[in-house]
């Protein structure tokens, strides 16, 4: 039965998205990399280094937090996995370019906490270095990826820039869309980078350091999409939206960008129409969609009073930050935006590729920066293990177990 519809909002994007007829058939490759940002215990990527083995292609691993380092990711993961397992320090140290989306928003209550733009920038500079062409980009709670779809998605990065997986099972949205959908709104999800296929020479974009990055990443600069397609599936892990309302108010600038810049391209129009102009008439839109979702979840009385005033308190958070939002802020990012994809280019285009992963390694910390600490495992680690006066110049420490240590720089 189909689900409630608000004007104001679109519940679905998938129309912007190419699919393959079912039935038909197309070419199936393979992925150089499976690329997981993480900071949940090793455990978590049992089934990414499955996927990995099966496809025959490295993993590589980008840890911060409290949970998870790479020296225990190569500690769990079994020794036969080519494992490339990071540990991703501030973004300051590392050999990435300084964004003006950052900086317009830094000190500010829109400064993102989290680093995943950062390990999947990070990701990006390695596979050019390395020299690969097609990476699978798995949020470290997504589960059930089929290697066959994933040779799927690789074999449509022939004619698309990016292929997604569909994601099943729990919804995959912000903290307002799963209000609206658990009330009995339409609301579809998107692909995104938690199951995202990419050629890595032919995409020109970056994450920006925001929620939804992986939705700006799928943008061709001020016009609209990048070529991009869907297929398979994949599972998301379920969590809970509700827990804290300073989840809603973290999402919102970014759920306000992306769902004003595709709500243009579902009517086909261009990213660059959106203008000071056109943010004061969609902002108007946001604030009406959320007051309608908070109605619908004030009318619904199948949820028990203290679920209903975590919805409401999550609406509410996304309501107060959404006062502070201003046409002219969303302007101004999407300026700053544009000139960031530049700096992006300019910053990738020079690096040299098909290096040897040490070396490949060590130009991803920022001169006069602490070395980044890296562990390697299954054949990489012994080939490099093998050239051990190479590790010895470098400062690393041999290692007998599942993993070497190494020290990059």
């Amino acid at each position: 039965m189909p689900g409630r519809k608000i004007p104001d909002h679109y519940g679905s994007h998938q129309g912007l998205l190419w699919s393959p007829s079912t039935g038909s058939s197309f070419a199936h490759r393979g992925v150089d990399a499976v690329v997981v940002p993480t900071f949940r215990q090793p455990a978590y990527l049992a089934e990414a280094a499955e996927l990995s083995r099966t496809l025959n292609c490295f993993l590589l691993t980008l840890h911060s937090g409290p949970w998870t380092t790479a020296a225990k990711a190569a500690e769990r993961l079994p020794a036969d996995v080519n494992l490339i397992a990071i540990d991703v320090p501030s973004r300051t140290q590392l050999n990435l370019p300084c964004w003006d989306t950052s900086r317009m928003l830094a000190g500010t209550v829109f400064a993102r906490r989290t680093d995943l733009s950062t390990k999947r920038n990070l990701a990006l500079v390695l596979s050019h270095m390395a020299g690969w062409s097609r990476i699978l980009f798995l949020d470290d709670d997504i589960t059930g990826l089929e290697p066959d779809d994933v040779r799927g998605a690789s074999g449509l990065l022939d004619t698309h820039n990016a292929v997604g997986l569909r994601i099943c099972g729990f919804p995959d949205h912000s903290v307002v869309c799963h209000a609206y959908l658990q009330s009995g709104g339409e609301q579809q999800s998107f692909i995104g980078g938690g199951a995202l296929v990419i050629e890595v020479n032919r995409t020109n974009s970056f994450f920006p350091d925001i929620y939804n990055d992986d939705w700006f990443f799928l943008l061709d600069g001020r016009k609209s999409l990048q070529p991009v397609a869907i297929t398979g599936q994949a599972i998301q892990h379920p969590y809970d939206p509700f827990r804290n309302p300073g989840r809603a108010r973290a999402e919102e600038l970014g759920d306000v960008l992306a769902e004003g810049i595709y709500w243009l391209l579902d009517q086909s129009q261009p990213i660059a129409d959106a203008d000071e102009a056109y943010w004061a008439e969609f902002l108007v839109k946001r604030r009406r969609f959320i007051e309608g979702v908070l109605d619908m979840v004030k009318g619904d009385a199948t949820l028990e009073s203290h679920e209903q005033a975590r919805r409401i308190a999550g609406l509410k958070g996304s309501m107060g930050r959404l006062a502070l939002i201003t046409p002219a802020l969303c302007e101004g990012y999407l300026q700053a935006w544009a000139d960031d994809r530049q700096r992006w280019l300019d910053h990738v285009e020079p690096l040299p590729s098909g290096q040897e992963l040490p070396r490949a390694l060590a130009s991803l910390s920022r001169r006069g920066c602490p070395p980044l600490k890296w562990r390697l495992g299954g054949k990489i680690g012994r080939s490099v293990r093998a050239e051990t006066h190479t590790l010895v110049a470098q400062g690393a420490r041999g290692r007998s177990g599942r993993g070497v240590a190494c020290v990059a720089r």
